[in-house]
């Protein structure tokens, strides 16, 4: 099968080359991979993983063959995934409780930006408990997961503030934030839930405006930047806050079913998916380096057919 793998004389890195099919284990679904969907983090492993690795996180496609112990979708099946690696490929190994069914009414496109940004967003604000009628700050709130996390905060009720630039405003109102703030210095809190994806400054001043008790979930650091912390920094004030670390390949089991959730939100008219740019798999340089300027607001999908 054709696969994208890192190669230094490839076009961004990557280049199509024949590769091994996968042998999916017992608990495993093999998956035709119809269009996958970009991630920040895919950047980085680029520049860390050796040669011949096949990167890729989210994928659509159809179930080619389904899992022997039959677990999962029969073949035939629509299907989205997250997999730790490997969804850059004609085909791919999949784990059933990490595949949820995509439902005729959603596109393959629209359902490949789910897996990482929308489960992520998903489960952040999970940290928060019940979020109606609770303040909520959304840091990087034009990026997918920030859009994600605005528009399902909003659902469970939350009154939702989004930092972003002011060219945003519109776009994140109508998503569902009651403000919309260019800075965080701006914020009104204190917040019983923020999520903070920047790092560096921004995380020093979330520290400022969470609210006693409240909870700070950290799930990047797009500055770089690291944030120096202390006990003084929460008393008086924000006694009993706390800071939570987020990673959504340590967040738990049962990926699938929180991509099912969400693909329900999507038929059900309450979650918008924005796909920004669409290329062919021959053209992910042109999409990586979009990704790496933030050139666009939403998300880059790739088309395998």
């Amino acid at each position: 099968m054709l696969a994208l793998v890192t190669s230094p004389d490839g076009n961004g890195g990557l280049k199509l080359a024949d590769f091994d099919e996968p042998r999916p284990l017992a608990n495993e679904a093999l998956v035709s991979v119809h269009a996958t969907s970009l991630n920040r983090g895919e950047l980085r492993l680029l520049a860390i993983r050796p040669n011949g690795f096949i990167p890729g996180q989210d994928i659509v496609g159809v179930v080619e063959k389904a899992a022997a112990d039959g677990s999962g979708p029969a073949a035939g099946t629509r299907v989205a995934a997250l997999v730790d690696q490997g969804g850059w490929a004609e085909r791919v190994t999949v784990p059933t409780d990490r595949l949820a069914i995509v439902p005729d009414a959603v596109a393959f496109a629209s359902a490949a930006t789910l897996p990482v940004a929308g489960t992520t967003a998903l489960r952040t604000l999970r940290h928060g408990g019940d979020l109606a009628g609770l303040k909520v700050l959304i840091t990087g709130a034009s990026g997918a997961v920030g859009r994600f996390q605005v528009q399902i905060a909003r659902e469970q009720g939350g009154l939702v503030t989004a930092v972003a630039a002011s060219r945003h405003e519109e776009d994140l109102r109508q998503l569902g934030a009651g403000r919309v703030v260019a800075s965080i210095d701006l914020a009104t809190g204190p917040f019983s839930l923020i999520t903070e994806s920047v790092g560096g400054e921004s995380l020093a001043r979330a520290i400022e405006q969470v609210a006693p008790g409240g909870t700070i979930v950290m799930f990047g650091s797009s500055s770089g930047e690291l944030t120096p912390i202390g006990f003084r920094q929460f008393v008086p004030g924000h006694e009993g806050a706390r800071l939570q670390t987020f990673a959504y390949y340590a967040s738990g089991p049962s990926i699938g079913a929180d991509i099912a959730l969400l693909l329900a939100m999507v038929v059900a008219g309450r979650l918008e998916t924005r796909i920004a740019l669409t290329v062919p798999w021959t053209g992910i340089a042109e999409a990586l380096e979009a990704l790496r300027q933030r050139s666009f607001s939403g998300k880059a999908v790739l088309t395998m057919t």
